[in-house]
């Protein structure tokens, strides 16, 4: 590049329009439930779950050892979703503030989403949904197994 040229442009991509938040709860084996919401359906989502849980882990669900890895997102935390808990047992793995790297869905679940996902284009929320569900569904029972190991290590369990 000379004295007088000007710099190259660089192209930069337009933040997407259509905004979703997924939801996606799993285990050892695999997803357990999956689910588009807002904010306002979270609450739901767990009912769902618990529904999920008691038909997919059976054993789990009668010996009461499943539980619920939140991370620090504010929704998780909030007094609705706090007295939700309270009314329906749920025991739930504490998680340390500032600490992304405990969160299986930071450090394996969203990443392979956004690998696989990067740089595609959406014109809709449905096509957001059907690609990440895809995605989702394509994880083998090894990586969860794989991951639930890194996960107890970083866990110190």
């Amino acid at each position: 590049m000379g004295k007088g040229s000007s710099r190259p442009k660089k192209s930069c991509m337009s933040r997407s329009k259509n905004k979703v938040m997924l939801v996606v709860f799993f285990d050892w084996k695999s997803i357990v439930h999956r689910q588009m919401v807002n904010k306002q359906l979270y609450q739901e989502v767990l009912a769902r779950l618990r529904d999920a849980v008691r038909r997919k882990r059976p054993e789990m669900w009668e010996n009461h050892t499943w539980m619920l890895h939140h991370n620090n997102a504010p929704g998780h935390a909030s007094l609705l979703i706090c007295s939700y808990l309270a009314k329906h047992p749920t025991s739930i793995v504490l998680h340390p503030p500032c600490s992304p790297d405990l969160a299986p869905a930071d450090f394996f679940l969203f990443p392979k989403l956004k690998t696989t996902l990067k740089e595609c284009h959406f014109k809709t929320i449905k096509e957001i949904q059907e690609n990440a569900i895809r995605e989702l569904c394509a994880i083998t029972e090894r990586a969860f197994q794989k991951e639930f190991q890194q996960w107890k290590k970083h866990c110190k369990w």
